[in-house]
């Protein structure tokens, strides 16, 4: 199957909470979007890899998406060595995305930054025919996406460019809260996280409002850019 989009995240609930609305809208436009998780997320305060494996699927299913796998990597304890770029170049040969997404280039959590780098090295890898791999028995062809964007996580940085998710925050949400163990609920009887706070669970919505402010709309996503982005024409701008 090939997809017009592949989102990557270090952790189960990294994309919806990075780029959710986006991928919703992208889904209502007819466009083909899959999701991979690097890791289970096993290490986290809240839940088990169980309950976010089932979590990320009825996420997933919200979304819309086409597709979602997990690689299993070791979740804190992955790096950016050639075993697990080789891991990400079969799902980007496996799938030949247009466009990828993945984590914020510098993050609070240490995965973040990492799965960043991590996906990003390995789609400029992809491309080259030297680099052999295969899938279910067979040799796949190279492939290198068109363009790399980074989504926005815990740290405030300034984004290259914004999405207008207007009219689809609300699914954003929807599929956010899909990982009930890991947000804030005031019966929960587990460990207090920074995610898990009220002031967390209010700024799924102020965050993407403020992106929408500067552009003049409801609801935006950002993004940050490894190259210059280029456009037909002023009139592509909003």
């Amino acid at each position: 199957m090939k997809l017009d989009i592949l989102a990557f995240g270090a952790h189960p609930d990294d994309v919806e909470l990075g780029c959710g609305g986006t991928i919703a809208k992208e889904v209502s436009l007819g466009k083909k979007v899959g999701i991979i998780d690097l890791t289970r997320g096993e290490l986290g305060t809240r839940g088990t890899a169980e309950t976010r494996d089932m979590e990320a699927a009825n996420a997933a299913e919200i979304l819309g998406v086409a597709v979602r796998e997990n690689l299993n990597m070791r979740d804190g304890f992955f790096v950016n060595d050639e075993e697990h770029q080789l891991a990400v170049i079969r799902m980007i040969r496996k799938y030949q995305p247009n466009i990828v997404l993945c984590n914020a280039i510098d993050d609070r959590h240490i995965d973040h930054g990492k799965g960043s780098k991590l996906v990003s090295d390995a789609c400029f890898l992809s491309g080259l025919m030297k680099i052999e791999t295969d899938y279910d028995g067979k040799k796949q062809q190279v492939w290198r996406p068109m363009v790399v964007y980074h989504y926005m996580q815990w740290k405030n940085l300034e984004p290259d460019f914004v999405v207008d998710i207007s009219g689809f925050n609300e699914k954003r949400v929807e599929a956010i809260l899909a990982y009930s163990s890991q947000f804030y609920n005031p019966n929960s009887t587990e460990p207090e996280t920074l995610i898990a706070t009220k002031n967390f669970l209010e700024s799924l919505n102020y965050r993407p409002q403020d992106y929408g402010r500067l552009i003049g709309k409801d609801y935006a996503e950002g993004f940050n850019v490894e190259r210059y982005l280029g456009v037909n024409s002023l009139g592509d701008l909003i």
